[in-house]
């Protein structure tokens, strides 16, 4: 899996887990490799499976208003989930350890200086935290001299906009002032990881 192209090959053809035998498409991801910013979602959703594209359906259209809002242009983006396949019935421990490789490989291809991650789902896989989103979103952690930044899930944001509306954007506006022109894209961090 030397290159983006071979990687992306790697995941379209991947057998690993039963998901293979109900997806539509392996979702790989998209934007530039390399790229100072990295959104990690959860897992691609039935709009995705039916295009093999990263984030286009309800919460990715919120994705792209978050983004533009923080002054994020998405093009500048590497979007991407934990898993690269719609898992019909839910996310299971033995397919985030199934898509591990992969993750493993895009985060060392695209190089990021900040990686965003969207939910519990991609929050527990990345830096093993069981903690509950209250308590983490907005926090940022380092990990094997990557930034995480932790927020929840734009879908959370459409199913309880009460809730989680202001929050999400909130999140999103530190995410801006991180990512902005001259920004050392080096955020304060909440916490260390091993």
């Amino acid at each position: 899996m030397g290159t983006k192209a071979e990687l992306e090959t790697a995941v379209r053809n991947c057998r690993a887990c039963e998901l293979h035998a109900t997806r539509k498409n392996a979702v790989f991801g998209e934007g530039p490799v390399p790229a100072r910013l990295m959104i990690l979602g959860e897992a691609p959703g039935r709009t995705e499976d039916e295009t093999g594209r990263p984030f286009i359906g309800r919460s990715g259209k919120l994705l792209t208003k978050l983004l533009d809002g923080a002054g994020i242009p998405r093009n500048d983006v590497f979007i991407t989930s934990v898993l690269k396949c719609f898992p019909p019935n839910g996310i299971k421990e033995s397919y985030i350890e199934s898509c591990r490789p992969f993750l493993n490989e895009q985060l060392r291809q695209v190089k990021p200086s900040l990686v965003v991650l969207l939910g519990r789902t991609s929050v527990k896989a990345v830096l093993g935290l069981k903690d509950g989103m209250s308590s983490l979103h907005g926090m940022t952690f380092e990990k094997e001299g990557v930034n995480f930044f932790v927020t929840y899930h734009p879908s959370a944001a459409i199913r309880f906009p009460w809730k989680y509306g202001k929050t999400i954007e909130q999140d999103f506006k530190k995410i801006g002032e991180i990512f902005s022109p001259g920004a050392d894209m080096n955020p304060p961090v909440s916490g260390g990881m091993k």
